[in-house]
């Protein structure tokens, strides 16, 4: 069986996650530079292996105090880890149901993670370039993957929550 080679198409994507804050309320934040490939045997992605990358330089959540705080040794020490990885990944179809697996590596600590994939389809786009999107959602602890700056306010409120919440709205081009 032949394999298709997709690449991310950036301007059609967005890695965004949530953290709680203050236990009442999240935090949205992105990467605003990332890179990705998949290869697929089927039209329908069962069986996609799916590679990505993240700039931890290219963190923002809206308010630049914080996103150096993000980027410091106290979270995802940028300079010393510059960069996120997903690797050996696998789109798997189970029914109408589809879960993304594989590797995911935050300061050289890898951890396998199962993230929720919704299918969108395969289209062609207004240039004659064939596209193809996925919706993915899941959740990580970041202290997994040794993000563990903690603080607690007076009151006793937890100020960063450990479980994350990543939503990816992905569309690929094919090569």
């Amino acid at each position: 069986m032949s394999t298709i080679k997709w690449t991310i198409d950036p301007t059609h994507s967005e890695i965004n996650f949530k953290a709680k804050h203050l236990v009442i309320s999240s935090v949205t934040g992105k990467f605003k530079q990332f890179e990705g490939q998949a290869e697929a045997g089927a039209e329908d992605f069962d069986g996609a292996k799916v590679s990505f990358t993240a700039e931890i330089s290219s963190i923002d959540t809206n308010q630049s105090d914080r996103d150096a705080h993000l980027k410091s040794a106290d979270f995802f020490d940028a300079e010393k880890y510059p960069v996120l990885k997903f690797e050996n990944g696998l789109i798997e179809k189970s029914g109408g149901d589809y879960k993304l697996k594989g590797e995911l590596t935050i300061k050289d600590i890898t951890k396998p993670v199962v993230l929720d994939a919704d299918f969108g389809g395969i289209a062609e786009d207004p240039y004659g370039n064939t596209k193809a999107g996925f919706e993915i959602e899941g959740k990580v602890n970041r202290k997994d993957f040794g993000l563990t700056w903690s603080a607690i306010t007076e009151a006793g409120n937890v100020v960063v929550g450990d479980t994350i919440r990543i939503m990816a709205n992905v569309q690929f081009v094919k090569n």
